[in-house]
This record gives structure tokens, sequence and C-alpha cells, in this order.
């Protein structure tokens, strides 16, 4: 996969084609393009472009010093299974902006196998804890 590039210039990044492939994810769906526009504007996003054209994405929230959460991470389904998500996975975590972090996160339910390469274990330490809530409408 000589012609896979990773990158972190945000104006590669095909908003319309990222959003729809989010959107009709299993975690994406009920989202819209406005939810998204605001949460790639406020996280370090990447994307892989095979010959110049864009394959996935994924996006990392932070702080830049101690914590990350990896989030939105995708391949187009014609090209999963090629490695493509492994690059994306490594990408964010060498960032040289990161290099201080040390408490990384996500959610999943179905790619355990590819965060734990990456030494990702599944947290019931009885420490880790979550809200989940409905989102409220924005205020303007």
């Amino acid at each position: 996969m000589n012609n896979l590039e990773i990158s972190f210039d945000r104006s590669r990044i095909d908003f319309r084609a990222t959003s729809d492939m989010i959107k009709a994810s299993y975690w994406g769906e009920g989202r819209s393009d406005e939810s998204h526009r605001r949460a790639f504007d406020n996280s370090l996003c990447v994307g892989a472009y095979l010959d110049g054209k864009q394959v996935g994405f994924g996006r990392v929230i932070t702080d830049y010093a101690h914590f990350a959460y990896i989030a939105d991470v995708i391949i187009w389904p014609e090209h999963q299974g090629a490695g493509i998500g492994k690059k994306l996975i490594q990408a964010l975590l060498d960032h040289p902006e990161l290099a201080s972090v040390s408490g990384w996160s996500l959610r999943t339910t179905d790619a355990h196998a590819l965060y734990e390469r990456f030494g990702f274990v599944t947290s019931n330490d009885g420490i880790y804890m979550r809200l989940v809530r409905p989102p409220r409408p924005r205020s303007e």
C-alpha cells in the first residue's frame, strides 16, 4: 500500500463523504452535518488517502497534555481489511502534539482487536465512569 497517505491537513478532508459515512455507521445514526462540523472543528482530525482520494477518517478530542479520546475512526467499506485503520490509529498515537498524553480512551462495540494491538484494554477496573444523556438543543 505504497500509495497510502495519512494527513492531518483538515482542508483535504471531504466533509460530505466523511459525514455521510459516519451517519451510515452504527454509532453515527441520528447525527447531523451541523454536529459533525462542530465536532470536527473541535478535534484533531486525520484522513487516509489512496492516490489522493480519501478512504478513511478519524479524530481525537484532546487537551493536548493529559487526555485524548479517539472517535469516529472509519474506513470506507471498499477499503476495509487493508490495514488502513491501523495506520490511522498509529498516526494519531504518534502525533507529536500528543506525545505527553498518557490517558487515551475510546468506545467500540466491534473493533476491540484493532485497538488491543496498540495496548488498549477493556475497562472494568471500577474507576472508569461515563454519563450518557440525550443531546439537548443548543441555545442560540
